[in-house]
């Protein structure tokens, strides 16, 4: 909180905790706020007060397979930076949520690093469209939404209404409490229907541009809800995959088919190799 010529204003703050390898989450976290009011006559006023006490979920994440075929992709507007996954506050009935937290924008890439190759304002330039979105576990149908056409990119087209966010999507329950979404696919191409029961592999439908997306791309989280907003994004992570670059410059989803050419500056990571059991970076390019 604090005052200026306008009055009481707000921030929102982003902390994110580091803990070393082997470190015990702690149970709780609490938040202490110090600082001091200053009085008309100048002076001021110190205090210290814990301001919130939250508990840690101690729920395991999901440990998933891919939600997409194998191949090269690159892991787009993943953890931890300034994305607009991360960063997305969304507020509702007095309440603030944070939807797609640990969302990941997943983009197929081609063996000289290109993620579009010919015009960028056609959506058969761009690699991902109509590539395989696959149950990354088994589960049951509970939504699916068909009939939004597909945006022409590269310009990010007019923020649709809420109902339309995600634009066509399927969602899977895959444990209590725990839904999978795979967002922004190809109007006509969903081979699910509500209530349907699938296999991990099965294929769910192919990647489009419908709803709130600006080029070919498959959106995919955890979600704690059935419905994609208001939902938390719990963490998961994925069975098995390999690192084999990374991405420097904040590439994403409105800027990627805005770049000189559709290759990516792809990079030796600090990670590279194979991971079991591991959330994939923001920027990250890997192999599944």
């Amino acid at each position: 909180m604090g005052a200026g010529a306008s009055g009481i204003g707000q921030w929102v703050v982003w902390i994110d905790l580091t803990l070393d390898r082997g470190q015990r989450v702690p149970k709780v976290l609490e938040h202490h706020l110090s600082g001091a009011v200053l009085n008309a006559s100048g002076g001021s006023s110190a205090f210290e007060e814990t301001v919130q006490v939250t508990p840690t979920d101690r729920t395991a994440p999901l440990n998933l397979n891919a939600p997409v075929r194998p191949g090269t992709w690159y892991s787009s507007e993943s953890c931890c930076g300034n994305t607009h996954h991360r960063r997305g506050l969304g507020p509702i009935n007095g309440r603030f949520y944070v939807p797609q937290r640990f969302a990941i924008d997943w983009y197929r890439v081609g063996e000289q690093g290109q993620t579009w190759e010919g015009d960028p304002a056609r959506l058969t330039s761009y690699l991902s469209y109509r590539q395989p979105a696959v149950a990354a576990a088994g589960g049951r149908v509970v939504e699916v939404q068909d009939g939004i056409p597909d945006n022409t990119p590269p310009v990010t087209p007019p923020v649709p209404p809420i109902e339309e966010t995600v634009g066509n999507h399927v969602t899977l329950e895959v444990a209590p409490g725990r839904y999978l979404l795979y967002a922004h696919l190809k109007p006509g191409s969903l081979k699910v229907r509500e209530g349907d029961h699938v296999e991990p592999g099965q294929v769910l439908g192919l990647i489009g541009n419908s709803g709130n997306s600006t080029t070919p791309h498959l959106h995919f989280q955890v979600m704690t809800t059935a419905e994609f907003f208001p939902t938390d994004s719990p963490p998961f992570t994925f069975r098995k995959f390999r690192v084999v670059g990374q991405v420097e410059p904040r590439i994403w989803d409105d800027n990627v088919g805005l770049q000189p050419t559709g290759v990516l500056p792809i990079t030796p990571s600090p990670h590279e190799g194979l991971h079991h059991a591991r959330y994939p970076l923001d920027r990250e390019v890997l192999e599944f």
